[in-house]
């Protein structure tokens, strides 16, 4: 035998003894477009979700296969069939999706938010509010009260001192003036009334023109903020007769469903938006960091949001029930929370929290 048939010999067998290097575990995650969580760009598959998803992945060596489909639905049927190994995306945590699946632990604390059309919002106007009926009302009132106020200190007073010692038709300015200065400035020290029921008046005005100028303050704070609201939204409360739109199936139509808000229901987030920028549908609910995201990329100067966030949810990864990955990767999970790997990918995509 030679010597490079007996190399050949010795290396195979050598090769066929060692044990095969493992090959990494695949696993298909399934997903859906969400910005900013999850969504193509560049030919990759970016957003928060996706990164914590890839650094699981590296954490317990799995080889991770993206799987986008078009709805939210198929996303999360395929898993629960066990077509898909996960899904992750923008998924809130259920009872009833907990009834036949499976959940990480929490990876994301979110809520509702309503969104609105920028021209139904209208910026606070001083001039608009200044020309409003009511501020005109409440100044006529205020010009009475002071006349007439005035008119009875002239009663009480013209035999008392000289400023009101004069005929009606010229004391009635006089007088006038005497109680505006007295609701604004605190009267004029010199001209302190002097007979009895004209001090026990005069600390009746006195007393009286607080309650006047925070009428005044009143009528104009909310004259300016009715302007400012006409016809917008900022809660819950105001959606009812609203061309209110969602996603089906999503945790926004059953909370709108729960408060029988009616609603147009659009089978995903491109179609909903879609419908929002041609301006048929004027109010959106919706996750709040999918709408902010929007606003901040793609809608400037069509849509705002607004209003408080309201029904607190949280964001998992699901698996189909009994998955052998559900604990792995809440370990690792944990394990990023407590190296500080989470708050990094955070800050990437939402800033520093609040």
């Amino acid at each position: 035998m030679s010597l490079r048939s007996l190399f050949f010999c010795l290396f195979t067998v050598v090769n066929f003894c060692l044990p095969a290097a493992p090959r990494a575990q695949e696993v298909v995650v399934n997903t859906v477009t969400r910005p900013p969580f999850s969504m193509p760009l560049g030919g990759q598959d970016v957003g928060f979700t996706m990164d914590l998803m890839r650094e699981v992945a590296r954490r317990l060596g799995w080889e991770l296969r993206v799987n986008r489909v078009e709805s939210f639905a198929q996303m999360l049927e395929e898993v629960e069939r066990g077509a898909a190994d996960m899904a992750a995306a923008n998924i809130s945590i259920t009872a009833g999706r907990e009834a036949v699946m499976d959940f990480s632990q929490p990876i994301f604390e979110s809520g509702l938010q309503i969104m609105l059309q920028a021209d139904d919002v209208s910026e606070p106007s001083l001039l608009s509010a200044l020309m409003s009926w009511d501020l005109f009302a409440a100044i006529g009132i205020a010009f009475v009260l002071l006349l007439v106020g005035g008119l009875l200190m002239w009663v009480f007073e013209r035999s008392a001192q000289p400023y009101f010692d004069r005929p009606l038709r010229e004391a009635w300015f006089p007088s006038f003036w005497w109680a505006l200065n007295l609701v604004v400035n605190g009267g004029f020290e010199e001209r302190v009334p002097r007979s009895f029921l004209g001090r026990i008046f005069g600390v009746l005005l006195v007393l009286s023109s607080l309650f006047i100028v925070s009428v005044f303050v009143a009528k104009i704070t909310a004259a300016m903020t009715v302007e400012a609201i006409n016809g917008s939204v900022n809660s819950v409360n105001d959606l009812y007769g609203k061309k209110v739109g969602t996603i089906q199936g999503s945790t926004a139509a059953g909370f709108l469903d729960r408060r029988e808000i009616d609603y147009t229901g659009f089978p995903g987030l491109g179609d909903l938006l879609a419908d929002f920028e041609a301006g048929n549908t004027r109010i959106v609910v919706f996750d709040a960091p999918v709408l902010d995201h929007y606003v901040r990329t793609n809608g400037e100067g069509l849509g705002i949001v607004t209003g408080r966030k309201f029904l607190t949810e949280y964001y998992g990864i699901i698996f189909p029930q009994g998955s052998p990955h559900v604990e792995p990767a809440n370990r690792v999970l944990l394990e990023m929370q407590e190296d500080g790997t989470y708050e990094t990918i955070y800050r990437k995509w939402f800033g520093s929290r609040s």
